[in-house]
């Protein structure tokens, strides 16, 4: 790769002069496709389903086509800068990889190969608590790129502690702590299919790895994996989190911490009064809930609302416009998530890094084709259409 990222095209342009086409699509809808034709449905309708009939899905995609950038000429952006400065780290482009629980479930190394690729490029990876390998395992597999661990906090306190801590030890650079995952929403999906991978004892490494999970276990008497997979359930999620839990959170460890989950101006207030260090605007992808707000639309107040503390985004985006469109509204970083799933789902490690190598191509040639040299100047450039 030369200095800018567009220049994943030339390769790509002189192979085909020698008669070498792409074997992996260059869209991420031609993407989607060749992944489902490559995934057992269960698992497809797990990755690719929302909640309620998705309408909240559909619209976070959707709400990025209102939004336009304007585009300026002559002003010289033949080297374009896509760097950024998360938490003290300086990172060579805006993308990360956004947590995905369900990545050893498309593949078995599906965790590892996402941390392989975020090595490669340099691209953070924030690592699910839900994963086919243990997070000191996906940590190490990152090498020298930051990471991040996401933690739904469950129901007992020691283990979200020990969670926190591991994490802490192996290495990564900040806590993500998902709120709107407590309770499951209502997927017809994968009710359909009567299907969530975690009950067949799929992507719990962190938890069987777990000493205080272990404890729990002996101590019901029976360890075998059906016990596990229910006890598991018993522990998932902690209905009874409010804003007063954030100061023990506080208390756990010295890294930042990242609410995800946050599309209201007044939790993000909330968020960073107790104590927080950025904000995670997402609706979960239309996920969790249907007859919500696209996430691209809450965005702007967020980032007022933030004052300047570090605001990452994800939710509907599906190409590298998208990620700018996101970056001129105030976000620091953009995550991707589906688009690499689909990516590992049809081509593996090598499929997850053309993806993200293509949205980041793409990124670059539209700030290099509209005149925008860095990511500052984006800021003010987009029209409602």
């Amino acid at each position: 790769m030369g200095m800018n990222y567009g220049d994943y095209q030339l390769g790509i342009y002189m192979n085909g002069a020698r008669g070498v086409l792409p074997d992996l699509p260059m869209d991420s809808a031609a993407m989607e496709e060749l992944a489902k034709s490559r995934m057992d449905p269960r698992i497809l309708g797990y990755v690719a389903g929302g909640a309620g009939n998705e309408y909240t899905q559909r619209a976070n995609v959707a709400a990025f086509e209102r939004l336009g950038i304007m585009p300026r000429m002559l002003v010289g952006a033949a080297q374009r800068s896509m760097g950024i400065d998360l938490f003290g780290h300086a990172l060579p482009s805006p993308l990360f990889f956004a947590p995905v629980g369900v990545l050893g479930a498309v593949a078995d190394d599906g965790d590892l190969a996402t941390a392989a690729s975020s090595a490669e490029l340099g691209i953070p990876m924030v690592a699910s608590t839900l994963s086919q390998a243990p997070l000191e395992q996906v940590r190490t597999a990152a090498g020298e790129t930051p990471g991040f661990f996401q933690l739904y906090p469950p129901a007992d306190r020691e283990l979200a502690e020990s969670l926190v801590h591991r994490a802490e030890a192996a290495g990564y650079s900040g806590i993500v702590i998902t709120l709107d995952t407590w309770v499951n929403g209502w997927r017809p999906r994968d009710l359909s299919a009567a299907y969530l991978p975690m009950l067949t004892g799929q992507c719990l490494a962190n938890y069987l790895s777990d000493d205080r999970f272990r404890k729990l276990l002996a101590e019901q008497g029976s360890i075998d994996p059906a016990a596990a997979v229910m006890l598991w359930a018993s522990l998932f999620g902690n209905p009874t989190m409010t804003w007063e839990d954030l100061a023990w959170f506080r208390s756990l460890t010295s890294l930042p911490i990242v609410l995800k989950g946050i599309c209201s101006p007044e939790d993000t207030r909330r968020a960073l009064d107790g104590g927080m260090d950025g904000i995670y605007c997402s609706n979960h992808g239309g996920r969790q809930a249907n007859g919500g707000i696209p996430a691209i639309d809450c965005l702007p107040g967020v980032v007022e609302a933030a004052g300047g503390a570090p605001v990452l985004f994800d939710s509907g985006v599906r190409s590298g416009v998208d990620a700018l469109r996101a970056l001129a509204l105030g976000a620091t970083a953009v995550g991707i998530g589906r688009p690499y799933v689909y990516g590992l789902a049809a081509g593996g490690q090598a499929g997850i890094t053309h993806v993200m190598r293509s949205l980041l191509a793409e990124a670059d040639l539209t700030m290099a084709v509209n005149g925008y040299p860095d990511l500052d100047s984006l800021r003010g450039s987009l029209h409602r259409l």
